[in-house]
């Protein structure tokens, strides 16, 4: 480890020819955090976990995980990594066990202490009783769970976690949560992608990639704070979809417009002129505001306000 970095990216930059698919990306990921990689379907996400993963060659800048050059010594990088991908792909016809078994042989651990690292994550992932089950045999939660302990077999020192709780119940997920505190406690790194912004909340630190460009990077509550300066008021009317729409031809006295729900968020400079103006202009367009209250911007807040930003520069 590197200045008591995991992962440290330095202007990581991949080309296909001409098309940028990440742009001169920076930032450092410390051992032991829980680091949250975020950004919507095509931001460039898969392509700069490949090139963390050792999987795929930068074509500018550098990175080093667990103190490895990425592009130097990919086979060193991707001995100290697990990896848990969104699609579970562990064998459906192999037992718990079996599946334990043959991805020992596959990450080489040493015969001695085969059934010690079994045991482990059996353990951490709360599949004893189950090692003679069949993966397709468990609901989604314990596969989800199964295919993280695969991951950690081998004892990295940095687990990537791609959409792990995608398609799962609220409780799995929960619970697969407490499992991602309890590998960060041990003192593994865990650098997590998720759609879920509540998810997000608990991570560390956060990075937001939009069209390979890294456009946020701090805590939670560092990007509350740096990246999001006017108030945020939360609208509650009888008519939700047709407030959105008629706030959202206002400009001037409010910035920015969406929907929570069946509530609406706003981004103000003026919370008092703003509530009057929301008030006189439902009540004009015979829709009742029942509640208008000024509240913390969430991450979802943030991450709207910023991708707004973003396509004005466009």
């Amino acid at each position: 480890m590197v200045n008591g970095n995991s992962i440290e990216v330095s202007n990581l930059t991949k080309k296909f020819g001409d098309f940028v698919a990440v742009g001169d990306v920076s930032f450092d990921v410390k051992e032991g955090e829980i680091f949250g990689f975020l950004g919507p379907n095509g931001s460039g996400k898969s392509t700069v976990i490949r090139m963390l993963c050792g999987l795929l060659d930068p074509t500018e800048g550098h990175a080093t995980v667990a103190g490895y050059d990425i592009a130097k010594n990919p086979d060193d990088v991707k001995r100290n990594i697990g990896y848990m991908s969104q699609r579970f792909s562990l064998y459906e016809d192999l037992t718990i066990e079996q599946n334990l078994d043959f991805f020992a042989g596959i990450y080489k651990i040493p015969r001695a202490r085969i059934a010690e690292r079994k045991q482990y994550v059996i353990d951490v992932a709360n599949l004893k009783g189950l090692e003679k089950r069949r993966p397709r045999e468990l609901p989604g939660g314990l596969r989800q769970r199964l295919a993280l302990a695969t991951s950690i077999l081998h004892e990295p020192k940095i687990v990537f976690l791609d959409e792990p709780t995608g398609g799962v119940d609220p409780i799995s997920r929960r619970k697969f949560w407490d499992l991602i505190y309890a590998l960060s406690e041990s003192g593994i790194t865990v650098f997590v992608t998720t759609h879920f912004l509540d998810e997000a909340e608990h991570c560390n630190n956060i990075g937001f990639l939009y069209f390979g460009k890294l456009i946020a990077y701090g805590s939670p509550k560092e990007l509350k704070t740096k990246y999001m300066t006017q108030s945020i008021l939360e609208v509650k009317a009888s008519q939700p979809a047709e407030a959105l729409t008629i706030l959202g031809n206002e400009s001037g006295w409010l910035e920015e417009t969406s929907i929570f729900g069946n509530n609406i968020h706003i981004s103000v400079d003026d919370v008092e002129l703003a509530g009057r103006n929301v008030r006189t202009l439902l009540a004009s367009n015979n829709i009742a505001v029942l509640g208008i209250e000024e509240i913390e911007p969430s991450l979802e807040d943030i991450f709207i306000h910023l991708i707004d930003q973003e396509n004005k520069k466009s």
